[in-house]
């Protein structure tokens, strides 16, 4: 079936542009923006997927306000045009590639909306591909690439018109397609192996420069996906999607203090290795969690991908203080941080999610807390 980009000359394969490369039903294309303010005063999120072999698109908004989590989300039956970046009423328009995206949520019959334009502070990071195995059958496959930002525009709470102003709202952005689990649990025979994922991911906005990290690790801590790099800020006439600038490293290591009867870091130190030799350490003071789980992720009721009727809408509160961090739905978060790195003062958010064994964490079980 075609396509109105059909006409470009941008095929990668020999089918029509909507045809996916492969069949698999959990085959995405998805877009992720987080913004915040140093003091904790504002932390969002918005997160819009299209699952083409499920026939389901979906998004969210969420905002942290004084200790409480606001939440809208809403899916639809994807609709048969790629660029019909909508559901319900949140959108997506690519103003500049990799320079400019608006996000805008408008009035509805919930307490939360927003006019956002997300401008990009650096270039566009392509991470390692992400490819994971769960026996015989490939699980994960996809690329991602993160980029920094400032916001301007506003949110809107229960009437109360939150203007985002870009000097003090920074955040990042990652835009990932490929295929990993997503919708409803499929049947079957049991997986022959025991539950295991480790995640963190650290995008940190300094004055002058920008930090990537992101590692997963299996259950003896050996990596199967990291990278790390330093991102020069865009100046006057650079692209944003070449590398020049950016400093990959030749390694990278990282030790978490939990927080005890929990998986949440209470602290944390990155320790980079560049090509050159020598290290350069970051270390991250985490302020607020915000719940993954306000953009769909682990969510039983408006997970990523889970047909929901061809339009629905939902909204949803709590207060972060009332939730038990080890309860499984609660354990994906993303901690507000304070960064501090060779005399730099920044901020950025720590990304977590550790299901199963973690021999460098003393983890052993399924979700036991640190000692």
């Amino acid at each position: 079936m075609l396509d109105r980009f059909d006409d470009f000359p941008i095929h990668q394969t020999p089918e029509p542009i909507r045809q996916p490369v492969s069949g698999d039903r959990n085959a995405y294309d998805r877009y992720f923006f987080n913004g915040y303010t140093a003091d904790g005063e504002i932390y969002f999120a918005v997160a819009f997927g299209l699952y083409p072999n499920r026939r389901v698109m979906d998004a969210s908004l969420s905002l942290v306000r004084d200790g409480v989590q606001y939440s809208l989300h809403a899916s639809r039956l994807a609709p048969d045009a790629r660029d019909e970046i909508t559901v319900g009423p949140i959108s997506i328009e690519v103003v500049d590639p990799m320079r400019e995206l608006r996000v805008r949520v408008t009035e509805n019959a919930h307490p939360l909306s927003a006019d956002l334009v997300f401008r990009a502070r650096t270039p566009a990071v392509e991470e390692p591909r992400f490819q994971r195995h769960s026996g015989t059958r490939l699980v994960m496959d996809s690329t991602r690439f993160t980029q920094f930002g400032s916001w301007s525009g506003s949110l809107r709470l229960d009437g109360e018109q939150i203007s985002l102003d870009p000097a003090r709202v920074l955040g990042s952005r990652d835009r990932s397609w490929g295929i990993r689990g997503v919708g409803e649990r499929e049947t079957g025979a049991p997986g022959a192996e025991r539950p295991q994922f480790y995640w963190l991911w650290a995008p940190l906005n300094f004055d002058d420069l920008c930090l990537h990290f992101g590692t997963n690790e299996d259950a003896t801590g050996t990596p199967w996906h990291q990278s790390a790099c330093t991102v020069p800020l865009l100046g006057a006439g650079d692209s944003p999607v070449e590398a020049g600038g950016i400093e990959r490293m030749a390694s990278v290591e990282h030790r978490v203090r939990w927080r005890p009867g929990t998986r949440r870091a209470d602290s944390m130190q990155i320790v980079f290795h560049p090509r050159g030799g020598g290290t350069r350490t970051v270390e991250l003071e985490p302020l607020l969690d915000f719940q993954m789980l306000g953009i769909g992720y682990l969510h039983p009721e408006w997970g990523h991908g889970v047909w929901k009727g061809e339009d629905a809408l939902g909204f949803e509160s709590w207060k972060l203080s009332e939730l038990d961090p080890m309860q499984p739905q609660h354990l994906h978060v993303q901690a507000l941080c304070r960064a501090h790195f060779e005399g730099r003062t920044g901020t950025g958010i720590l990304e977590q999610l550790v299901i199963g064994a973690h021999a460098p964490s003393g983890f052993e079980g399924l979700l036991d807390g640190a000692s």
